[in-house]
């Protein structure tokens, strides 16, 4: 059955579930405790500055949620932190063996209140997608906005199940 006909079944995130594809963000449970997620962050083009963007993300209301393009930053990790208490989806594709997106391999997540995640540099991912009502976010990448910042695909349309 094609991923058209039979919805993507998304699952809750965990940093264990989610390492092929990047880090899981959570802030410490602990007053006073810091922890660094270093790990995927990556700017692979020297001189590329630092971004970081803010975001009044629009809801995606339609269920189950239709992805229909993909995009990847080749050359950099890109951080997606929510601002607030709300549902999102995370939907990751790696790569097939000619590097381009292997949708039959397409895996989504559904982010803890308050998660965040860091996407490996050349990591092919639907965009954001938040779930309820807008919320905000703050996106960090390194972007010189030259050719090499962003690929999107082409895909044949599929949807992920919550």
């Amino acid at each position: 059955m094609s991923k058209a006909a039979t919805p993507l079944l998304a699952r809750p995130l965990t940093a264990e579930g989610f390492a092929p594809f990047g880090d899981v963000l959570r802030v410490p449970q602990d007053v006073g405790t810091r922890t660094s997620f270093d790990s995927a962050l990556a700017s692979l083009k020297p001189q590329t500055p630092a971004s970081l963007s803010l975001i009044l993300a629009a809801p995606s209301l339609a269920r189950p949620v239709p992805v229909s393009i993909i995009e990847r930053h080749r050359l950099t990790s890109q951080s997606f932190l929510p601002m607030a208490t709300t549902r999102w989806l995370v939907v990751v594709v790696p790569d097939a063996a000619d590097g381009s997106p292997d949708l039959a391999s397409a895996v989504a997540f559904l982010p803890a209140p308050g998660e965040g995640i860091t996407l490996k540099p050349g990591m092919w991912h639907a965009p954001l997608t938040v779930l309820d009502e807008p919320a905000p976010f703050a996106i960090f990448m390194w972007r010189d906005f030259g050719p090499d910042d962003e690929d999107f695909a082409d895909i044949s349309p599929f949807a992920v199940a919550l």
